[in-house]
């Protein structure tokens, strides 16, 4: 299980909410956490609150000199509203340099092209990550947001190690082509988003309005797909066979081929991740689920 530090800072990589998310205080706690029921890997980005989440990341190495922490950052994203993005050689240089410098660390365990560059050929991108190895800032690298043709072609063109895509009850798409390719060519799979902004975790009700703060009043675009009949039934009935949080989660941990990245808004969010990982579901379980979920609509 990998600690997703996304909401340091900031609610993700969305410039309108930097500044928001976890304070530094908040950010220690939950690092703290993490670390004490054995999660040693963090997983950042860049630009994840504008680059706070790094800073925080590297205060708490800072101050707790952690010993046998493994890091994850990615590049893409703009660092600021009107910033450049994207993965050029030169860009990705630069940010590779930032990066170091904010998490106060010589290099990362793995760095990941936070989503596809259309304008920079991929073996443009390999090559750089590569020269990155090369000098050891960089254990290895991979990608993320990618769908089967992408990644086939980044296979051809490079050493990707890792992908990191959403992946939950509600969000299956990777089980047609990416999680496939991922096993046939030995690819680290981590899932983002286990709880699809938290709608698995039961919060949003049918005819209720979203609770404040989240995610379907901040940011609601990417699962105004959900609010229908199918998606509420299929929920309610995930309710009663127990705690959903718990559940999706051992949905996914049930699966051998999946790393989770979990990301926690508060130390006690952790609970329902850490009780999945110690009871993952049985694949006669884990048939029922995907079977009760699978006609819910894709986004």
């Amino acid at each position: 299980m990998i600690l997703g530090c996304g909401n340091f800072g900031g609610i993700g990589s969305a410039p309108a909410f930097f500044g928001l998310g976890e304070t530094l205080e908040q950010a220690l706690e939950l690092m703290d956490a993490a670390w004490a029921e054995g999660i040693t890997w963090f997983d950042t980005a860049d630009a994840y609150g504008g680059g706070r989440s790094e800073t925080y990341v590297g205060e708490w190495i800072r101050s707790r000199r952690p010993d046998g922490l493994r890091l994850t950052t990615k590049t893409f994203n703009p660092m600021a509203e009107g910033d450049d993005r994207g993965l050029s050689p030169a860009r990705v240089r630069r940010q590779i340099e930032s990066s170091l410098q904010r998490l106060g660390v010589e290099r990362v365990d793995l760095y990941l092209a936070h989503a596809w560059d259309p304008d920079v050929p991929v073996a443009e991108v390999a090559g750089v990550f590569d020269e990155l190895v090369a000098a050891g800032k960089v254990g290895a690298y991979g990608l993320s947001n990618v769908d089967g043709r992408q990644l086939r072609e980044a296979l051809g063109a490079g050493s990707f190690a890792a992908v990191q895509n959403s992946y939950s009850l509600l969000d299956r798409g990777v089980e047609d082509e990416i999680l496939p390719l991922c096993t046939e060519r030995r690819l680290w799979f981590q899932v983002h988003s286990p709880l699809m902004g938290g709608w698995l975790t039961g919060k949003y009700r049918r005819d209720s309005p979203a609770p404040e703060r989240s995610r379907m009043t901040l940011r609601s675009a990417p699962y105004e797909h959900l609010r229908n009949d199918r998606v509420y039934d299929a929920i309610e009935g995930l309710e009663r066979r127990g705690d959903p949080t718990t559940l999706a989660f051992a949905w996914l941990l049930g699966d051998e081929r999946v790393s989770v990245v979990v990301g926690p808004r508060r130390a006690e969010h952790l609970e329902p991740a850490l009780a999945a990982l110690a009871n993952p579901l049985a694949p006669d379980e884990r048939d029922t689920l995907s079977a009760e979920f699978r006609l819910v609509p894709e986004s």
